[in-house]
């Protein structure tokens, strides 16, 4: 099948890392979503199919701090963030989603954020 556009690529790369990865309640996942103007990250236990923790440039405190929510900069308060909530739930382990995203900039500035805070994966 020809993938039409980097959307359809993009389905299809998160999906194939979805056959492979999976949150439990020992290790939940950690899925991070980027767009132009916001970075969204969640802690989830697939096997409940709920979100434990979650945090992103909306939030009252990283909006305040931040020039721009859309930078480097945001995403890793963004990670941090996420990363003080967890340990506050008792969460240190988690398996990293990145939805279909390369490691690279504000998805790479993100998981260093949240492994500096505590978390492990």
């Amino acid at each position: 099948m020809k993938v039409k556009t980097r959307r359809d690529a993009k389905k299809r790369r998160h999906l194939r890392l979805r056959n492979k990865i999976h949150g439990t309640a020992q290790r939940p996942r950690l899925c991070v979503n980027r767009t132009l103007k916001h970075c969204y990250a969640q802690i989830i236990n697939d096997d409940e199919g709920r979100t434990l923790v979650s945090a992103s440039t909306l939030d009252m405190t990283i909006k305040d701090d931040v020039a721009s929510t859309g930078n480097m900069e945001a995403a890793a308060k963004v990670g941090a963030l996420v990363a003080q909530r967890a340990k506050e739930r008792g969460i240190e382990q988690v398996v990293f989603d990145r939805t279909g995203n390369r490691y690279h900039g504000r998805m790479q500035r993100l998981a260093e954020a949240a492994r500096e805070g505590g978390l492990d994966f």
